[in-house]
Order: structure tokens, then sequence, then C-alpha cells
């Protein structure tokens, strides 16, 4: 198991595993007076996480706070477990996912639908957070959680409704969850700095992505902690980026989405589509077949490929008429 990286002043990145993969997904320590992480993962991560707090001298009888920026299974599939091992901890969640991490059956048939037969081995268990041990916070509510150290918490609507993303006052950074998409460090020992954005279904809404980047934007942050995974200290070449790659894989989608004639053509298309955009990006820098990013890009893809046409149909179903 690799050990916590500190990424700036008492803020630690444990590496969950995720998927069995390293650098997937992080959840973050915030080592204030108020002991607090940000993301759980799902259920496998949580000993992980606890290996983690140990190598940090860190009980987690001492954590005060679990955040999850938004109720999927991949950020906060762990939390109901974790809170086991985290008597005094409660979770602070959006107030729109809150009565999932409660009765989570309808996040487990999503994520069913999505991944089929590998749920169990990827999620389970899956234990509900008792409603007495969560905390809502709407836009621009705040946390102390030491005596200089304030978050602030944004609705970021875009990769979901249930999300929001979280300002940290004393490194003037952000948790931006999947708002902000996804960062491929294993990438960047071959000089490529990738972010994508996270399309999946089925709250997916670009023009809602796109201004929840705008607010990044106007906070003027100096650092973006991402979800998947890690941090990057240039918040400007993640806003070009994703806002480029939102525009291309809209595009693409909407000629799939005419190409194909049923759900899963439309989404074997796009992802076909997306690949072979993303390939020729890998091909410049020299990054060949059988690169350890190749099959987490595989998977991002084709779980953005469903979101886009899920997105695309919604779209024809409101106006009446194609969304291309």
């Amino acid at each position: 198991m690799s050990r916590p990286v500190q990424l700036a002043e008492k803020i630690f990145l444990i590496d969950g595993h995720d998927l069995g993969w390293e650098q997937r997904t992080g959840s973050y320590l915030l080592a204030e007076e108020k002991l607090t992480l940000i993301e759980t993962s799902a259920s496998p991560s949580v000993p992980h996480i606890l290996v983690g707090l140990k190598a940090l001298g860190i009980s987690p009888e001492e954590i005060r706070y679990i955040i999850v920026t938004h109720i999927h299974l991949d950020h906060a599939g762990g939390a109901g477990l974790l809170l086991e091992h985290c008597p005094h901890a409660e979770v602070v969640v959006h107030p729109k996912g809150a009565r999932h991490l409660i009765n989570p059956e309808r996040l487990i048939a999503g994520a069913r639908a999505v991944y089929g037969e590998k749920f169990d081995e990827l999620f389970n268990p899956i234990i509900p957070v008792p409603e007495n041990r969560h905390i809502g916070k709407a836009d621009q509510e705040t946390l102390m959680i030491g005596r200089n150290c304030t978050l602030t918490f944004y609705d970021t609507p875009g990769h979901a409704n249930h999300h929001f993303s979280i300002h940290h006052s004393t490194v003037n950074g952000i948790f931006t969850g999947d708002t902000a998409g996804v960062s491929y460090p294993q990438l960047k020992n071959n000089g490529l700095e990738l972010y994508l954005p996270s399309t999946s279904p089925n709250q997916f809404d670009p023009d809602k992505m796109r201004q929840s980047i705008d607010l990044y934007e106007q906070l003027n942050v100096d650092y973006i902690f991402f979800g998947h995974y890690g941090m990057s200290d240039c918040p400007g070449e993640v806003y070009s980026q994703v806002r480029n790659w939102l525009n291309i894989f809209v595009d693409e989608a909407s000629m799939a989405y005419k190409q194909g004639s049923s759900f899963q053509e439309q989404v074997a298309y796009t992802k076909e589509r997306l690949a072979a955009r993303v390939s020729s990006i890998l091909h410049e820098k020299g990054i060949t077949q059988g690169h350890a990013a190749e099959t987490i890009l595989s998977l991002d893809l084709n779980v953005c490929s469903m979101g886009l046409i899920d997105y695309l149909q919604k779209q024809t179903r409101i106006t009446g008429e194609s969304a291309l």
C-alpha cells in the first residue's frame, strides 16, 4: 500500500486504490483541529484509508468530519462503513444527496446498471449512513475546522445535481470532486497533463458544468484537488482543457447519436470517436498501447459516453426534436 502524500500545509492525500488501481481515487485528510476527511471512495477503499490514517499517526476515533463532494459510489459509497470506524464523525453532504446516503437503494440500482456483474466486487458492502450522523451544506455555507481554516461549500452541478465543491481558505484551493474533470497522473511521467470532463449518467449537463467551471475561475483559486486524482497547481490549464474537451465530447456524441439506432450503438460509436480523439493526443506524446492509463481511460470514456447519450436523449424528449 502506498503511503499518504503531503500536498500542501496540513493536507494529505491517501490513495484509496479504487477499482484496485493506484492513483485512481483519493481521500484527503485535512489535519486541522477538527480532523476532516474529504471523499471516501467505495467501501473496498476503506481499509486503505485506515492504513493511511495509521501511517499519519491518526486514530479513526479522532476524525470529526467526513465530507463527500457527491453521492456517487466511487466518492461516497464507503461513507457508512467508514463511519463505523469513526464513532465521533459526521458525514457532510449536499442537501440533495443526503437521503440517498441514508437509503442507498437507488444508488445501488444505478451502479449495478453501469457495472453489472462487477458491482459486488467493486462496491460492497454499502452501509446506510444513520440519519442523525449527517450534515447538509447548501451553497456558500461554511464549516470551521480550525482557528484559521474555514471550508466554504459551493453548489457545482454539471456532473451531478447533488454535487458541491469545497473551498479551503488557508491554501486557497478547492476540492472539485468530478465537476472540474478527471486528472490522469499516470501520464505525467510522459510529459502529458490530461484533464477530461466526467460526463457520466444520469445528471450530466454541459451548460451547468461550464457554469461551475466559471465559478472556480471567479474564485481565483491556486490549487485544484481532484476526486480522480491528486492536485494541480495550474488551474488555468485545467479549465482550458476541460472546456475544450467538453465541446469535443458533446460534438462527437452528437454525431454518434445520429449514427446509431439504439442506445447501445450510440454509446459504442461515441466511445469509439472519443477514444480516437484521445489516442491522437497520446500518440503525439509517444504514448503507446499498454500504458498504465489505458485501462482507466477506456473505462472513463465508456461511462462518459453513456452520460453523453443519456443527455442527448433527454434533450430530444424535452424539445420534441433531434438534439443535434
